[in-house]
């Protein structure tokens, strides 16, 4: 169909220009191959004339079977002292094997006198004669007019003689770059209609454009509607400096919202988020949130009015169907939201309210935690405990009653950290201790040593991740802080959250937050008394906070304290099975602790 708009992935390339991101060559053949069966025409692999790991990809590339797309090698025209034959770079194009060869030359005056020491004639002839090489060879060719824009806006009939050049020697593609991606989208507009109504040529117009403006996206949706059918660029805009135009982004405008045919086809983008997120994940790159239509936030509503608006007509305040790209709505809790965020999220977690828990209520208490500092958008174990707390008849299944932690560093020794915790399950008072690499490591270990004798689950449930953030940096050391932590076991994760002007205090309520939850989700069940037994230190030696530190609270590395020997050394104790008060303290408990 004349009329639909090409799309040119440039990620392996393009992409890998960005600070940070670094492909090796199996990366590159997934991403690849994904692309190929998301139906991308084009792909550009590399550039083999510079280095051996792109050199290495068309090699393997060229024993595969690609499906839809065409693989592209990319390189520039011949040096101005070479003929093309003798010329590294261009046989390197052609021995690279790929129905594509795309070229970039010069269209700015400033680069070829000033970066290449060319004259304008030389490079006339550099740019025709390294297109028609690579034609001769049998090679579909792509020309990119690299720096167009600058180049026209400083010499419109040089640029222009450029693009005649390249047609010449044979492209069949000619791609206008913004480069530098500091041209307002008038401009690209502009430019485009002139050159194209100017030249006449038999080619495919394309374009390829940065996005230090931040209208990559815009300016290539804006050349499309001046007369161009082939657009470049990366997945998620990765990119130099500030990036490529984001083709995930593109791809979806065009097709919901000009209406047009594209390749890959528009029919069906249900795929385009775990596109987008498949290439994040292999280029070890954390997922933009905000993403326009793949980003996690992308249809998420805070604000208490919008939240309400869509729980009754969903597209109120969403542009589009987030099926229709692969994502969902989603309404978030926290203290900007109302009753409608709070009920919708906690029906979403499987949490009917209706005649059990009033919402009004739950959102007000919301509202006041968050004013204090806690925050439910990313500790949504801690909302589904709230929720619970709120509902007749609930029990908790252990109570914290009490904890102390020391840290101690004395000259000529390690720092220490040593906590005691005292809990309540069923009545029964433990009183345990554990040493730790930090504070918080010691008190998480503390905590465990005593549930664990009465819920032994908890041993399958691990610390993942630990972050700190101070609220109000401008109060110095008395600073309230929020704690964020993030558990898992073999079947599930999830976050809590607690927050405190203590940096311990509020990790405890994070840790207790997070115990609660793994005994409620797993349906554990509490241990009879005859069972239970209280395990050493040494049998525990491998606290999760251990494994996975809480750096920015932890000492150097620690050997054994003398007061710690007792407890690291004694076997497991049995406790006695006749009844004590409920309110007095466990006997083998504080032996094992040697906390008296």
């Amino acid at each position: 169909m004349a009329d639909e708009v090409l799309l040119y992935d440039t990620t392996l390339r393009d992409g890998t220009q960005r600070e940070g991101l670094v492909l090796s060559l199996a990366d590159k053949i997934k991403i690849a191959r994904r692309l190929d069966e998301a139906g991308f025409p084009y792909i550009e692999g590399g550039w083999p004339g510079s280095n051996p790991k792109d050199e290495e990809f068309f090699e393997v590339a060229r024993g595969m079977t690609w499906h839809t797309a065409k693989l592209a090698a990319f390189g520039s025209t011949r040096h101005r002292s070479n003929r093309p034959d003798q010329d590294p770079n261009l046989r390197a194009l052609v021995e690279a094997g790929t129905p594509v060869v795309t070229i970039f030359g010069k269209s700015w005056l400033l680069h070829v006198t000033d970066v290449l020491g060319a004259t304008p004639d030389e490079n006339l002839a550099m740019v025709g004669d390294s297109v028609a090489y690579c034609a001769a060879a049998g090679r579909e060719v792509v020309y990119d007019a690299e720096h167009y824009f600058d180049g026209y806006k400083a010499d419109r009939e040089y640029a222009l003689a450029t693009l005649r050049a390249a047609c010449a020697g044979g492209a069949t593609s000619l791609v206008l770059c913004d480069t530098n991606g500091g041209c307002l989208t008038d401009e690209i507009t502009a430019i485009v209609r002139d050159t194209i109504g100017t030249l006449g040529l038999p080619v495919t117009w394309g374009i390829h454009v940065h996005d230090d403006a931040g209208l990559a996206v815009a300016n290539s949706l804006a050349a499309v509607r001046a007369g161009v059918r082939h657009v470049q660029g990366t997945v998620n805009g990765y990119g130099e400096r500030c990036g490529n135009a984001n083709i995930v982004t593109i791809w979806a405008d065009l097709a919901l919202k000009a209406g047009m045919a594209t390749v890959p086809s528009g029919a069906d983008l249900r795929g385009l988020s775990e596109l987008s997120h498949y290439v994040s994940e292999v280029a070890n790159l954390t997922p933009d949130d905000h993403q326009p239509y793949v980003g996690l936030s992308a249809f998420a509503h805070k604000g208490g009015v919008h939240g309400a608006a869509t729980a009754r007509v969903r597209h109120a305040y969403q542009h589009v169907d987030p099926d229709v790209v692969g994502n969902q709505t989603r309404l978030v809790v926290s203290e900007l939201g109302g009753r409608v965020n709070t009920k919708w999220r906690a029906e979403e977690l499987g949490h009917r309210l209706d005649g059990v828990v009033d919402p009004r209520e739950l959102s007000r208490i919301v509202k006041r935690l968050e004013a204090e500092g806690a925050s439910f958008e990313g500790a949504e174990a801690s909302f589904e405990l709230l929720i619970r707390r709120l509902q007749p008849g609930y029990r908790p299944p252990f109570r914290l009653v009490d904890y102390t932690v020391l840290v101690e560093h004395r000259e000529n020794r390690d720092l220490r950290a040593e906590a005691t915790v005292k809990v309540e399950v069923e009545g029964e008072m433990l009183h345990t201790a554990a040493d730790g690499n930090g504070p918080v490591n010691a008190l998480d270990a503390a905590l465990r040593k005593a549930l664990s004798a009465f819920y032994p689950q908890l041993d399958g449930v691990h610390l993942v991740d630990y972050k700190v953030r101070i609220l109000d940096g401008g109060s110095a050391t008395a600073a309230r802080t929020r704690v964020l932590i993030e558990s898992s076991s073999e079947t599930d994760a999830w976050s809590t959250v607690g927050s405190d002007t203590n940096i311990i205090a509020a990790s405890f309520q994070a840790l207790g937050d997070s115990l609660e939850y793994a005994l409620w989700k797993g349906g554990a069940e509490l241990r009879r008394r005859d069972e239970r037994f209280f395990t050493t230190s040494a049998a525990r030696a491998a606290s999760p906070t251990a494994a996975s530190g809480d750096p920015s609270l932890a000492g150097p590395a620690a050997g054994p304290h003398p007061s710690a020997s007792h407890s690291q050394a004694e076997p497991a104790v049995t406790p006695q099975p006749e009844p004590h008060p409920a309110a007095g303290t466990h006997p083998e408990a504080v032996a094992e602790g040697d906390i008296r």
